[in-house]
Order: structure tokens, then C-alpha cells, then sequence
């Protein structure tokens, strides 16, 4: 049996869920709704009955507000007249006015971990980064591939595809360093208008030592107040805003770290990782983010639905070569077959 709580399981796990059971269970304060159905299923299924009871609970309180209006109208017309009758109805109109309000049952609400907000600033150039053969190396000098001759554009959503070890973390960081030092590595060119916006799987770019708070409110030349509010929509609660980032979980240092993204307004943005600490709602917001903008990014991850979703090119790093491949299908099936 699967137990989710309001902590979802993050998606390559559901996946994984969904292949090996067939009862899932939600934990929720109010009740606990368990569907003889693997994890995706039981999700939809219950989401389901949460639109059902939404729509009855309208429907019964549209039914409550038209009985004491009934009601309100009796009243008058009881206490004009002097009917006794009238003062009757007018209260047995209440009461059931009352049994229904009482009796209906609100739809749940999940509470939210936090919005994921992304920008795009944009730039009027076609081309943002050029790859000249640049040659991608581990930290000791060996030769990991060469890169060919390649363009990432604006409007590109560009998926690095290979093995682990291949290289894909060290492409990422030749790319970080070619637009934070421009001209200083060899073969890559880069526009000068790209405005870097960087986040790898180790959340590196918050320090554990700092606050949330004087992350936001001192990078980014933000007034303490609004510095609260972003962090609060961001899932960081006011309690945990002035706390060592290293106390925050997974996947509030994840949102904290998207946050910093979206405040750094940028054109490009190099992502290494960027669901692992995030659950599935995260997941799908980051997604829309992405597409909604229409972010020009170089991302690299395991997840598949995720790469499925956002990439719209792909380049496959095998045999000490960087190919650009039609979808990264093959490449699944590859790992497949060799893992199995």
C-alpha cells in the first residue's frame, strides 16, 4: 500500500509506486480516503472526489443561503400580519437552512508548500551561447568529449542526455563559467546580453550559514517587508525566515533556491537537477514556469517525465561526443536494456 501526506512523493518515486502497488492511502488532519488503486490513479481519483464534494458543498449552501431568504421574506411578511403561522415556517426555514449548512462537508484544500514563480527578461539576440568544439574536461585535465560546432538560441529548452559520468555536470559548469567570466573559455562564445540564472543539485547558490531573509532582502536590494512576503509565498514561513538556511528541508532550500531564480531576472537559465528536492506539485510548477516564459535553458536531469515535458532539443553526450539526437527516447531504452 502507498501512504501519501501532504509531503508528496517526489515523481520518479511515484513512478515507482505506481509499478509496484494497488492501494493508496492520503493522510489527511479531517479523514483519510484509501483507493484500491496504485499512486496516479488513486491521485486522480481522488482528486475527483475532492470536485465532487466542492460541487455539493456549493450546491447545498446555494440551497441554505435560498431557504433563509425564504425565510427573511416569511418573517416580514409574519410579523406585518400577525401570523403565527407564518412565524412557524419562518423558523422551520432556519432549521433547515441550519441541518444544511451543518452537514456540508468543504472540499479539502492542500495546504500549499509554496509557489514556484520563474522570470524571463528577455533579449533581443537570436543566438545566446556558441559552441566552437570546446572541449570539456574532469578537474585533473582528461578529456571528457568535445562539444562540435553548436548554437543554444533563444526560446531553446535544451536537454543533456547521457550516462552517468559522461560529463554532464562538468558541460554544465563550462557554460556557468563562459557567461560569469566572458571570453575566458576557450571556444564558447557568449552574448553579451545573457543574464545567467544558475541552480545545481546541490543548491550551492544558498549558503546554509545565511537567513532566507537577508538572502532575498540583501542580494537582491529588497525591502524587508517585501523580502517577507516573497519568502512567504515561497513556502518559507515567517518563523523559519530568520533561521540558518542549513536548518530549512530539502525542499524549502529548493523553492528558496527558486525564488533567488526568479528575483535574479534572468534570460538563461542553467539547471543541474532542478526537481530533486522538489515534490510532484513543485515539479508540475516548475514545468509550467519553464513553458509559460518560454525560458531559453541547458538542464540536465534524470527525471523523464520532466525531460519529456520541457525539452524541445536534445543533445546526447556518448563515446566522447555531444550529438544532437530527435527526442530522448532511444536513450531511455538504452539505459533500460543495460539496467535490466
Amino acid at each position: 500500500m502507498t501512504v501519501a501526506a501532504d509531503c508528496q512523493p517526489t515523481r520518479p518515486l511515484a513512478t515507482f509506486l505506481d509499478a509496484v502497488t494497488n492501494r493508496t492511502l492520503f493522510l489527511r488532519p479531517e479523514d483519510s480516503p484509501v483507493f484500491a488503486l496504485p499512486y496516479s490513479r488513486a491521485r486522480q481519483a481522488l482528486d475527483d472526489l475532492d470536485a465532487s464534494t466542492a460541487r455539493r458543498f456549493e450546491r447545498d449552501m446555494k440551497v441554505a443561503q435560498q431557504l433563509r431568504k425564504q425565510a427573511a421574506k416569511l418573517n416580514n411578511i409574519g410579523i406585518n400580519s400577525g401570523s403565527d403561522l407564518l412565524t412557524v415556517k419562518t423558523k422551520q426555514l432556519r432549521e433547515r437552512a441550519e441541518k444544511l449548512e451543518d452537514a456540508a462537508v468543504s472540499a479539502h484544500r492542500e495546504k500549499s508548500a509554496g509557489a514556484i514563480r520563474l522570470a524571463n527578461r528577455g533579449t533581443h539576440a537570436k543566438v545566446l551561447i556558441t559552441l566552437d568544439d570546446a572541449t570539456v574536461e574532469t578537474p585533473d585535465g582528461m578529456l571528457l568529449f568535445k562539444t562540435g560546432k553548436r548554437h543554444i538560441c533563444q526560446g531553446d529548452r535544451i536537454v543533456l542526455l547521457g550516462r552517468n559520468g559522461v560529463g554532464k555536470s562538468r558541460f554544465v559548469d563550462l557554460i556557468r563559467n563562459a557567461i560569469a567570466e566572458p571570453d575566458t573559455v576557450p571556444n564558447v562564445k557568449v552574448t553579451p546580453s545573457t543574464v545567467l540564472g544558475y541552480s545545481d543539485q546541490a543548491l550551492a547558490g544558498i549558503s546554509g550559514d545565511d537567513t532566507p531573509l537577508a538572502l532575498v532582502s540583501h542580494r537582491y536590494d529588497v525591502g524587508e517587508q517585501r523580502a517577507r512576503s516573497l519568502l512567504a509565498g515561497a513556502g518559507v514561513v515567517i518563523e523559519m525566515q530568520e533561521k540558518k538556511i542549513g536548518v530549512l528541508s530539502g525542499g524549502q532550500k529548493a523553492r528558496l533556491m527558486m525564488l533567488a531564480l526568479r528575483l535574479a531576472n534572468p534570460n538563461f537559465y542553467l539547471l543541474d537537477e532542478p526537481t530533486n528536492h522538489l515534490d510532484i506539485d513543485g515539479q508540475e510548477a516548475l514545468e509550467a514556469e519553464l513553458l509559460e516564459h518560454q525560458a531559453s535553458c541547458l538542464l540536465a536531469s534524470h527525471d523523464r517525465s520532466f525531460i519529456r515535458a520541457i525539452g524541445n532539443r536534445f543533445w546526447l553526450i556518448d563515446k566522447r561526443k555531444l550529438t544532437e539526437v530527435e527526442d530522448p527516447e532511444d536513450f531511455f531504452r538504452s539505459v533500460a536494456e543495460t539496467a535490466g
